[in-house]
């Protein structure tokens, strides 16, 4: 490599001078003339010191070679490279990203009659790949008449490190399908490439292939292997493969607890927490956010006091997790404390706890401090800070004010689907129908993908604004209806008292397979009580969990009970209600008196009366 540079630049000196002996003193003396323009002097530096230097500063002088053209002089010296020669230029060209002068040494390999060696070739296709041109690193590649094992390893790397894990997945099946024997590393890349696309039915080929080459127990498969299963949501896999004796590392056992914490399963997390031999502020961090992700607020703020009291090891993120929790609590006293921390520590330059800031301030409905703080991150805020503040003023029912940081919004970021999802909520609270309108025209005009959710908002601002027929053509464009999709349709006809539809709706439902649901059958029974059909209601209620094994809620009985309170069918109320599997609730029992005294139904009325007294005598 140093032979090299001392060709690449004609007018290197040649005269010998005494220069500081250690590295450090040469290397400043190096930099110092880099900093001055003088490329020629620094070299000079560089070849008479007896000393080698660090690789990234052939590197840089590499890269200063590039700019210079100097690989064009060194072409008119005669200097002949060998293959050695041009491995290790490629790896400095691949460290520094040097993308034009790795093409110029791609010529002179081409040139002196270097092209289909298995070690250049090689080497382009990892530094093309590392430059990020997939296209010339995958074209080099099969140029390559013989690959080795290592290049094939390069390029199922490269694409991994690229972000094209389904390439790297089929380059890996490639290398299996002609017989070469792969490094651990390459199995190993290839599983990780799996775990980014949830790829279990490949990654379980892969892990299975690995098993029969005897490479199963190899610690960097092991991790890797651990690694798929667990974001592919496989723990009993992930744990059983953890359980063997080579696998308990630190970050096989983090990664074990992360799985199970961020599925929900705290308890099983907790258990495998309690017994790690050593914890670092990662493992600290898993377990509290599989508590917040699981809402267990009093749990997470337990654990938060556990971590403070038994490690010093806190970063922005225990922070910004801590304040999502003083936020799922409601408190804002905490949160305060909470945002001082962050403070005085310097964590508040973090994006992630600034946002978590937000959010607290937001959910605890202190929209004023959210504000304040909102433009102290002017310098920092994301489309993720001005959703916080969006959904605060929504979720508040200040819609207008929702819709005037909007129109702020696009002057400096752009708006998401979660956005759009936010404002039509807050349209439909305060009923207005021309801003709803605005939003969706916007959202086709700049191509927005109008998915489930923006759709189902979309579909409940109409209803909600008088504008049915909206609603109903939202609903027909959608490629495919779930059944909260079906459930908003029929809750916006009852909205507009349309009974009659929800019930054709809920035909057509059933129709296309679709398997209703607690909300389904509220729905139903508000349009029964609209249309007046009480011997259907009973049916559809009776049919709730005979026939669509759907539990009836407090919900459903209150609608019978109003149903049959309505209209007047007091035997069929009296047997309803002296037949629930559960004891009446005062509401229920209030309704109860009032139907008997307008039905003119004593018995009833007397029974419901003294269960209204038992329960509750204050009321008397």
């Amino acid at each position: 490599m140093a032979s090299l540079l001392n060709r690449l630049l004609h007018k290197t000196t040649r005269q010998q001078t005494a220069f500081p002996a250690t590295p450090k003193a040469l290397t400043n003396s190096i930099l110092t003339h880099l900093a001055a323009g003088h490329l020629s002097k620094a070299v000079s530096v560089l070849f008479s010191s007896p000393v080698p230097f660090d690789f990234s500063l052939y590197a840089r002088l590499f890269q200063l070679c590039a700019l210079n053209r100097a690989i064009v002089e060194a072409r008119k010296s005669g200097f002949l490279p060998n293959v050695i020669t041009f491995a290790s230029v490629l790896g400095s060209c691949a460290a520094v990203l040097a993308l034009v002068l790795s093409r110029q040494v791609h010529g002179l390999i081409m040139k002196y009659g270097f092209h289909g060696n298995v070690i250049l070739g090689s080497s382009l296709v990892d530094v093309y790949g590392k430059c990020g041109d997939m296209s010339d690193s995958r074209r080099m590649f099969d140029e390559i008449p013989y690959p080795n094992a290592i290049s094939w390893n390069v390029i199922v790397r490269r694409y991994l490190k690229a972000g094209e894990e389904r390439d790297a997945v089929f380059m890996f099946f490639e290398m299996v399908r002609t017989n070469k024997m792969p490094i651990n590393h390459t199995v190993s890349n290839a599983l990780v490439a799996c775990s980014g696309i949830l790829a279990v039915k490949e990654g379980t080929q892969i892990h299975g292939y690995a098993i029969k080459i005897n490479i199963d127990k190899d610690e960097v498969v092991l991790s890797s292997l651990i690694d798929l299963y667990v974001k592919c949501g496989d723990l009993e896999n992930a744990h059983r493969i953890f359980e063997t004796p080579s696998s308990k590392n630190f970050i096989n056992w983090t990664s074990v607890v992360s799985g199970y914490a961020m599925s929900g399963r705290t308890r099983e997390a907790r258990e495998l927490f309690d017994e790690m031999p050593e914890r670092s502020v990662i493992s600290w961090n898993a377990m509290l956010a599989g508590y917040t992700r699981s809402l267990k607020w009093e749990e997470a703020l337990d654990f938060v006091f556990l971590m403070r009291k038994e490690t010093r090891a806190i970063d922005h993120v225990t922070v910004g997790l801590f304040l999502n929790v003083c936020a799922g609590l409601s408190d804002v006293e905490l949160g305060k404390q909470a945002h001082g921390f962050a403070y005085r520590h310097g964590f508040y330059f973090n994006l992630f706890v600034g946002n978590a800031i937000l959010h607290m301030y937001g959910k605890c409905g202190n929209l004023r401090s959210a504000r304040v703080w909102f433009y102290q991150m002017s310098h920092l805020r994301d489309e993720v800070s001005w959703n916080a503040v969006l959904t605060s003023y929504a979720r508040h029912g200040m819609s207008e004010e929702a819709m005037m940081i909007f129109g702020k919004m696009l002057g400096e970021t752009t708006p998401s689907e979660y956005t759009f999802g936010t404002l039509l909520a807050a349209c439909a609270n305060i009923f207005a129908l021309e801003p709803g309108k605005q939003i969706h025209g916007f959202m086709i005009r700049k191509g927005y993908e109008i998915d489930i959710v923006v759709r189902g908002a979309l579909l409940d601002m109409y209803s909600k604004c008088r504008c049915i027929e909206y609603s109903l053509r939202v609903f027909q464009e959608a490629a495919s209806k779930d059944v909260i999709l079906w459930n908003s349709m029929m809750l916006g006809y009852c909205h507009n008292r349309r009974g009659e539809k929800v019930l054709e709706l809920f035909c057509m439902m059933e129709k296309e397979g679709v398997k209703p649901d607690n909300t389904t059958f509220k729905a139903i029974l508000h349009a029964c009580i609209c249309e007046g059909r009480v011997e259907l209601g009973g049916q559809y209620f009776d049919s709730m969990s005979e026939m669509y094994c759907v539990i009836p809620r407090l919900e459903h009985y209150e609608f019978i009970i109003e149903l049959y309170s309505r209209y007047g069918f007091m035997d069929k109320l009296e047997s309803f209600v002296t037949k629930m599997p559960f004891e009446p609730t005062a509401p229920m029992l209030t309704r109860v008196i009032d139907a008997c005294q307008e039905h003119r139904h004593l018995r009833l009325g007397e029974w419901a009366s003294n269960r209204l007294y038992e329960s509750n005598p204050s009321v008397h």
